[in-house]
């Protein structure tokens, strides 16, 4: 619950340190006080938007903090918990806004982005404003108000979900439906240029092997000639080859070794050349023997080299890439056939995923077609003691199929029948200023008992109420405050008189300045300022003695 909020420097309030208690606590002042204006500080502390009007005129920022027991919301320790920020059974929200508008958020001494403190805001704290019943009229709110009641969380957690999936299959439907036509022009391009490289079917590193076996035959003379050559001088000459000094050499090493053993590694090596020169000559004559000068064979090499050349222009790519981008045009030809595949798929799926949603719609609609007779039951007797004994509620769950959103598909329609006689209609329709009043009280104050929000604010709700109706209305408070803590700004004795508590806010001006002050009232003072409802400025023994009967009672 909240325990305590600190104030300085918001709007005309300088300062103000405020300790609440549980229970039902009563907000009263006079017209133009600023009975509000701690609900509106606190809203800064849950997230609501800061300007630099809020910062009290002459100063240079405005600092506003609310402290929180968690003994008894599991749901906020846990987020607490998630986000790292933990501070044992307590939590701390600050809001601070500078002169030029700029604020910041911490929660627990932590700087915080403001998405953090509107996330944490409504497991804290549950505020109603003197316009919500206005929203009632929307048939989205109506739906909000049906959900919070019935707290089937999961159900809407699975349809979100399911929503989610069928919206990501039909996206990726459409963008494959939006490629198609692309799709299908490129394949066409694809499937010639793959047929026309499959049949020349260069293989990976044949262009490099035919580049090299052209060089050799365009230079099969000059090879030839060389081989020629190197064999002659190596061991064929006549007069005089390599060979043949090599084998005098080591004929002469020999005798050499014969005389003094330690020249013997002189015709070791000579030897060893010996057979290098003899391996060389033969290495020569084989390749010699080997090399063939056919002009028919060079002329198919040089036409592969030219067709080659040839679809490397075409292609845009160098000769020596023309097998991989072969290979590359065969990938991307095979991935455009996969997405057909793929396309196939993915109805499937969306086909699926459609009918699990509407699976799961469909037991959402239940669940809220259970709740809307349990709820309005119970409003139909709240607001018949709110002064409107034949008033007949009734919630309309229309499940449509055309009406596929993340929330599900029902539309949600609240009715009322306020007259014997009168048929059930929308609210908008039938119910006067005060009768809306009154409806949407009764909702709130049922839908809070179900919400587990340990702290409710009721800003001015009962406006439009009066007379032995307000008396029902603070009893209804009251008893919600015997569960869950209840701040109540009312300018109604009726509805004040019922709290717990009573706080009265106060506005002082002093030369060109104005404070807003806010204390807690004793029992007598509470009579004195029940007794100013009631009777205005004027105070006689009657309005006082009033005063005590509703503070009693």
């Amino acid at each position: 619950m909240l325990c305590q909020l600190s104030i300085n420097n918001f709007a005309i309030v300088r300062f103000l340190e405020l300790d609440f208690r549980d229970g039902m606590t009563s907000i009263t002042g006079e017209t133009g006080a600023g009975k509000s204006i701690a609900i509106d500080a606190l809203g800064l502390c849950l997230g609501n938007r800061a300007d630099a009007g809020n910062v009290r005129a002459g100063a240079d920022k405005a600092e506003v903090s609310a402290r929180f027991s968690l003994a008894d919301i599991p749901l906020a320790k846990r987020w607490l918990e998630d986000n790292d920020l933990e501070l044992d059974d307590e939590c701390i929200l600050r809001r601070t806004i500078n002169s030029d508008g700029r604020s910041r958020a911490y929660i627990n001494g932590n700087p915080v982005p403001l998405a953090q403190l509107k996330s944490l805001g409504p497991l804290l704290v549950g505020i109603h404003g003197q316009h919500a019943h206005h929203a009632l009229l929307k048939s989205e709110q109506q739906l909000v108000l049906l959900d919070s009641y019935a707290n089937h969380r999961l159900l809407q957690e699975a349809v979100s979900r399911a929503h989610q999936n069928w919206r990501q299959h039909e996206q990726q439907q459409q963008a494959l439906l939006h490629s198609q036509q692309q799709r299908l022009a490129r394949k066409q391009l694809l499937r010639y240029q793959v047929e026309e490289l499959n049949q020349f079917a260069l293989g990976e590193q044949e262009f490099t092997e035919l580049e090299q076996e052209h060089k050799k035959l365009a230079n099969g003379t000059a090879l030839l000639e060389a081989c020629e050559n190197g064999i002659f001088l190596l061991s064929d000459g006549d007069d005089v080859n390599v060979e043949s000094l090599l084998n005098k050499a080591v004929h002469i090493a020999s005798e050499l070794e014969s005389m003094d053993p330690k020249l013997a590694s002189i015709g070791t090596m000579l030897s060893e050349a010996l057979i290098q020169v003899q391996e060389s000559s033969s290495e020569l004559q084989r390749y010699r023997d080997r090399l063939e000068m056919d002009p028919e064979v060079f002329a198919q090499i040089e036409q592969r080299l030219s067709q080659a050349m040839m679809l490397s222009r075409k292609h845009h790519v160098p000769p020596a890439a023309l097998y991989q981008h072969h290979q590359a045009l065969l990938q991307e030809l095979a991935t455009l056939d996969g997405d057909e595949s793929r396309l196939e798929e993915v109805e499937r799926q969306l086909a699926a995923s459609r009918e699990h949603y509407f699976a799961q719609a469909q037991k959402l609609s239940h669940s809220r077609q259970r709740y809307a007779r349990e709820l309005e039951k119970l409003v139909t007797a709240s607001i018949r003691e709110l002064n409107m004994p034949k008033a007949k509620f009734e919630i309309a769950v229309t499940f449509n199929e055309q009406q596929l959103h993340a929330q599900g598909c029902d539309h949600v329609e609240f009715r009322v029948s306020t007259n014997p006689g009168q048929p059930l209609e929308s609210m908008a329709k039938v119910a006067s200023g005060g009768e809306l009043s009154r409806i949407g009280l009764g909702i709130q104050v049922i839908t809070a008992r179900k919400v587990a929000t340990p702290t409710l604010i009721f800003d001015e709700v009962d406006v439009g109420i009066s007379g032995p109706t307000a008396a029902v209305v603070g009893r209804m408070l009251r008893a919600l405050g015997e569960s869950t803590q209840v701040l109540c700004v009312t300018h109604l004795p009726q509805v004040a008189g019922n709290g717990h508590q009573h706080m009265f806010v106060a506005k002082h001006s002093k030369g060109a300045s104005t404070e807003t002050s806010m204390v807690a009232l004793n029992r007598e003072q509470r009579v004195q300022e029940l007794a100013r409802l009631l009777g205005g400025d004027t105070i006689t023994d009657n309005t006082l003695a009033n005063a005590r009967e509703l503070l009693t009672a």
